[in-house]
């Protein structure tokens, strides 16, 4: 199967293009690497170079922009694809709080150029890779059903993102899936993301800062993640359909601090209050996903986080 994916070079992004192409599809990615203004260029440099590792030598990697309707263009007309796998995005709300005009760009207009395209190629099937931030505050257990209250830029774009694909689905009879992964981490990720900065600073002997004691996130393993999204893209059972993509268990995050300094076996732990910014989230049911398509995480936390110790222990770019 020829399959697009928007994003491939990403850390789930090559996760997923690696995984496809293991099963013998036919796998072309858009990525134009951006550090997102606030990535040094040297650690970008360094992750695409071994992340490109994991993946085909071969594969078709187009420097185009999805925000170019010209680019998107160009590149669906030559490569025909049958799947579209949308993961290029603004990773958090931290980086779209830090540029915003250029975050709606991206989310909305980089969408939306993806979406006239998928119409006018006439793609089977269009994989968009939302976020658990859509529903705001929420405790253990929430459903794909429940009511969506996003705080912040992010987590509203990605909402109004669904509602986008929705809408082209409804119009033009295109077959849609909508995914929601939730803090996803491990090997090859960048520094500036909570479990990356705990891990490093722990290695380095600094202070980890908490903002909450008793906030907790859903923590993903990266390639538990890129199953899933793999599995659903792939399934007959998810067209038209929405699904969680997540460990399914809430972790504190003073936990996973504590956690970090005692497998580096240096570092201490800091307490302050709760960033407000950031909504109260706990852990996300995956029953539907277990249901339709058989997604099964393997990779506890302890287990992750140790994996993603070992990776970077062992980096060139990380512990020079």
């Amino acid at each position: 199967m020829n399959i697009l994916v928007t994003g491939g070079l990403g850390l789930i992004g090559h996760n997923v293009v690696k995984r496809l192409q293991d099963q013998g599809h036919l796998v072309s990615i858009m990525d134009t690497k951006t550090t997102y203004g606030i990535i040094p260029h040297a650690e970008i440099d360094y992750l695409m170079t071994e992340r490109r590792k994991k993946i085909d030598a071969d594969s078709y990697i187009y420097d185009r922009d999805i925000c170019d309707i010209d680019d998107v263009d160009y590149v669906f007309n030559i490569e025909q694809p049958e799947i579209v796998i949308h993961m290029a995005s603004f990773p958090r709300q931290k980086v779209v709080n830090a540029n915003p005009s250029k975050g709606s760009r991206v989310m909305s207009e980089g969408l939306l150029n993806l979406l006239e395209a998928s119409t006018k190629y006439k793609v089977r099937k269009f994989i968009y890779i939302s976020s658990s931030m859509v529903y705001g505050d929420f405790k253990d257990d929430v459903t794909e059903d429940a009511v969506c209250k996003p705080q912040g830029q992010y987590g509203i774009m990605k909402l109004a993102g669904e509602w986008l694909v929705k809408d082209y689905a409804r119009k033009d009879n295109m077959v849609y899936t909508i995914i929601r992964p939730s803090a996803v981490y491990g090997p090859l990720d960048v520094e500036d993301r909570v479990i990356s900065k705990f891990m490093l600073t722990a290695i380095k002997g600094g202070i980890l800062n908490v903002n909450g004691a008793s906030e907790t996130l859903d923590f993903t393993y990266v390639d538990d993640a890129a199953d899933g999204i793999v599995a659903a893209s792939l399934s007959d059972n998810t067209e038209n359909k929405t699904y969680n993509i997540t460990k399914s268990h809430s972790y504190s995050l003073l936990d996973a601090a504590n956690l970090a300094v005692n497998i580096a076996g240096s570092g201490t732990v800091n307490v302050r209050d709760k960033d407000p910014d950031f909504p109260t989230r706990g852990a996300l049911n995956i029953n539907a996903a277990r249901k339709d398509f058989g997604f099964d995480p393997k990779v506890d936390v302890e287990e992750g986080f140790r994996n993603y110790y070992e990776w970077l222990s062992n980096s060139t770019y990380f512990t020079k």
